[in-house]
């Protein structure tokens, strides 16, 4: 012992002597400075100006108005014009200089005024962050004062410590002293250490805080030498001590207020567990007195905002904690378990000591957070319920879902109870919300299935949009996006899962029509949210562009809502009705309604985008009617013929449709009437397809009416043919082809005896339309169609055909012929006289601006 004491008084001494050094010198190149500047400014006092001739005066003028040009700072171009003209007027007007220079045959050059340079402001490029020896060079201008003053003195502690650790070991294996005595210097050593510091806490703060530091360091060693080595004390007293230890610590670094002892205290607190561990892995000891530990920690952060501390606390606490559960996962007996329940338990008081210390301080100044406190904060959630779901997928797993939720209402207590009480950062606040909405987003597919997780995620959406707006956080918007992606992709599986599975949905007020209701009211929403918006908000080299984000939600929407809608009346029409070709008419009459009430708004908005897709979706349905449509009603007379059924459901519809295609048609009419929506109208190709798409349209509706009226149904005595005279029920397959030949030939009656009327008709229509409106196109057609008709007529028309076809045909026709002749060869006049008529009065426009 009498040996310890004076080499730390040595060193103490060696170590003061270094600074009083250090501090004289700095004190003597001040005093040096300020000697020269001193001498410097009475200099400048003492010199006095000398006697000018004329030449040095008119010198010292313009010297003197160079000067002042050179110091003013121009600002505009306007005032260095005002100065270079007045300069110049005074150099004209000066007639002593004149006659000076006349005289000594000085050439007078334009240097008296002086050039003057406009300067151009250039955007300079935004300065490259500081590197970290850049920023540790700032905070340390003079390396050799923070050599002197922060690096030598820790290191000095450093040595003073293993020192008197070798002196230590050196005396016990020399059998100087015996355990208890040991234990006793080590002690002895740490106070006297202790105490010396506190001494020098007034005038030496940093040096003393190291002090304190190695004192803290020489007292864990001691009673991890006299637990481990001597048996000195049992665990548990070696435990309180060190516990004692490290509260004294974190007492004497709020007192010292220096936050490198209060890590260096935390090292030593959390490297205890390890120097009194003897393997028994008693994970309740352990936990409990990380826990203490932690809660010190939360009582420095709330006088403190040490944020170094704060981190390096939960990093040590994570780590001790993940690696505990690792090992007693995939390393225990398999006889033993694994204490999920108490591991749980920790884990949250771990979870809720961190949230507390992040925020406590903040709270307590009402101060702004960081984004490392925000990081902080966030992660310690993330890792919280990373452990909690690990935990209770071996535990109970039926809770997971729960867990998820808990965690989520959790943030929202936190978010609202110091929002409320403590007036909370709002960044932090929107954060917590964040959290909430995060961690629902993860509990709807977790606990739950079906439908009920694109309700969430439908709602959700919306509510991060909302969110993004009111904290300006760009993340949650990219979140609003994401969940929307999450929404469709569920969405698409339960259309998979409830429109193609055995269970019976009912009409209308079911669970799968109700979730796409909703998604679209979400996507509308969202469409709303963004209404007054134009940003570009980047994030991870994406850009959202708000704009064009809010026209595609507008477009998905409206996708959105017909998809719904078509499913939903195609489910229910084959669950309502055998016969395919009438349920799936269903479908149709929703698509041609749907799309004529989108029509009609696009209408009513008048704006050329809307007239063109208005367009485009008229002529798509007009053609699909007149090719596909159509065909639906011949398949339900088909399909009544052999079953012998009386349904005529889609016959009925296809008149509804009819009407809609009439509307299109009109719709085409109206936005097309004083400027073609598009140039290619204007071919004459575009009246020759018009003309085709009406004539099919209504020779397919005659002969669709033709097959009604007529009924070409199966007889008895077909039926008594396909059984061979038995009594057997015929199958669908041995009636179709019946069937078919009675729609065949009643179809060919029709064709020949209808269709040249309905043709010659439309022929006469369209020769009246061409006249009036002047299109040539539609005259020449309707000749053509004329033609063909009378072709037809004697070619195929003639042939089997009853005497009272043939009869009531060509009577009918030849009227028809008769009445287009005479009303052409009528109007034809007109129509010769009119273009004769414009073009003698191009003629005369001609002759008269020749004239001019």
């Amino acid at each position: 012992m009498e040996y310890v004491l004076p080499v730390i008084i040595i060193i103490l001494i060696i170590n003061q002597n270094n600074i009083f050094k250090a501090k004289i010198k700095t004190l003597t190149d001040n005093i040096q400075k300020l000697n020269s500047k001193l001498d410097a400014i009475s200099t400048k006092q003492q010199i006095t100006p000398k006697k000018a001739t004329t030449f040095d005066k008119e010198t010292l003028s313009e010297k003197a108005k160079t000067n002042t040009l050179k110091e003013e700072t121009l600002k505009t171009s306007e005032d260095v014009l005002k100065v270079v003209t007045s300069i110049l007027d005074t150099k004209k007007t000066d007639p002593i200089s004149t006659n000076q220079s006349k005289e000594k045959n000085i050439e007078v050059k334009n240097t008296s005024a002086p050039k003057v340079t406009i300067p151009v402001k250039k955007r300079t490029p935004k300065p490259p962050k500081p590197s970290l020896w850049e920023r540790f060079k700032e905070k340390n201008p003079d390396l050799e004062k923070f050599i002197g003053e922060n690096l030598i003195n820790k290191l000095g502690v450093l040595i003073l410590v293993l020192g008197i650790s070798y002196f230590v070991k050196y005396a016990i294996d020399k059998d100087w002293i015996n355990e208890p005595a040991r234990v006793g210097i080590g002690i002895l050593a740490g106070s006297l250490v202790l105490g010396i510091a506190h001494k020098l806490r007034k005038k030496y703060a940093p040096f003393s805080s190291v002090l304190v530091a190695g004192a803290v360091a020489i007292f864990y060693f001691t009673i991890a030498i006299a637990f481990h080595e001597y048996q000195l004390f049992n665990q548990t007293v070696a435990f309180v001590i060190m516990v004692l230890v490290t509260t004294f610590s974190c007492f004497l670094s709020l007192s010292y207020n220096r936050m490198e002892l209060a890590v260096l205290s935390l090292i030593g607190g959390f490297a205890v567990p390890f120097m009194i561990s003897r393997g028994s892995g008693n994970y309740q000891v352990l936990f409990s007195y990380i826990a203490i530990l932690d809660i010190g920690i939360l009582g420095i952060a709330y006088f403190k905002k040490w944020s170094l501390v704060n981190t390096l606390a939960f990093i040590f606490t994570s780590m001790l904690y993940v690696v505990w559960l690792a090992k007693a996962e995939f390393t225990s007996i398999p006889d033993e378990s694994v204490p999920y329940a108490g591991a749980l338990f920790f884990a949250f008081l771990f979870y809720i000591i961190f949230t507390i210390t992040n925020i406590i301080n903040n709270i307590r100044v009402k101060g702004i957070f960081s984004k490392a406190q925000l990081m902080l904060l966030t992660t310690n959630t993330f890792i919280f319920y990373g452990v909690g779901m690990f935990i209770l997928s071996n535990f109970h797993p039926e809770f997971k879902g729960l867990f998820t939720t808990a965690v989520a209402l959790l943030n929202l207590i936190y978010a609202w109870f110091l929002f409320k009480k403590f007036g909370l950062d709002k960044t932090a606040v929107y954060l917590l919300i964040g959290l909430t909405l995060t961690f629902i987003t993860l509990a709807i597919p977790i606990q739950f299935k079906g439908n009920y997780i694109t309700l969430f995620w439908s709602i959700e959406a919306v509510l991060l949009m909302w969110l993004a707006q009111k904290s300006k956080i760009k993340s949650y918007r990219f979140g609003s996006v994401i969940v929307h992606i999450l929404m469709a992709i569920s969405l698409y599986i339960d259309w998979h899962d409830k429109y193609g599975g055995e269970d019976f949905i009912q009409l209308i007020i079911n669970s799968i029509f109700i979730t796409g209701i909703v998604a679209v009211a979400s996507l509308l929403m969202i469409q709303y949210l963004l209404r007054n918006e134009a940003l570009k908000i980047s994030m991870f080299k994406v850009t959202l562009d708000t704009v064009a984000y809010r026209k595609i939600i507008g477009i998905l929407a409206i996708i959105l809502l017909y998809v719904v809608g078509i499913l939903e009346t195609g489910y229910q029409a084959i669950k309502f009705y055998d016969t395919k070709s009438t349920a799936f008419f269903f479908p149709v009459m929703y698509h041609l309604i749907f799309t004529a009430i989108f029509c009609f708004i696009l209408f009513k908005k008048k704006s050329s985008l809307n007239y063109k897709i208005l367009n485009v979706i008229s002529i798509i349905n007009i053609i699909a009617f007149a090719v596909f449509f159509m065909q639906i009603p011949f398949f339900e007379l088909e399909n009544n013929i052999i079953n012998a059924e009386g349904g005529s459901l889609a016959y009925q519809l296809h008149f509804l449709a009819l009407a809609l295609i009439i509307y299109f048609g009109w719709l085409l009419y109206k936005t097309n009437k004083d400027q073609l929506v598009f140039e290619k109208f204007n071919h004459k190709a575009v009246v020759w397809i018009i003309a085709v798409v009406i004539i099919v349209i209504t020779s397919t509706e005659l002969i669709l009416n033709g097959l009604i009226i007529g009924n070409p149904e199966i007889t008895t005595e077909q039926l008594a043919e396909l059984s061979n005279g038995s009594n057997r029920k015929l199958d669908y397959y041995e009636k179709i082809g019946v069937a078919r030949r009675n729609i065949k030939s009643l179809k060919f009656k029709v064709i020949k005896t209808g269709l040249p009327v309905s043709w010659g008709v439309l022929s006469f229509i369209f020769l009246i339309l061409g006249i009036k409106k002047q299109i040539k196109s539609l005259r020449i057609a309707a000749l053509a169609l004329l033609g063909i008709t009378i072709v037809k007529l004697f070619s195929y028309d003639i042939s089997n055909v009853s005497e009272t076809g043939k009869i009531v045909a060509f009577i009918l026709l030849g009227v028809l012929i008769l009445i287009i002749s005479f009303v052409y060869q009528k109007i034809k006049v007109l129509v010769i006289d009119d273009t004769e008529d414009s073009k003698n009065d191009n003629t005369i426009l001609n002759q008269d601006e020749k004239t001019s």
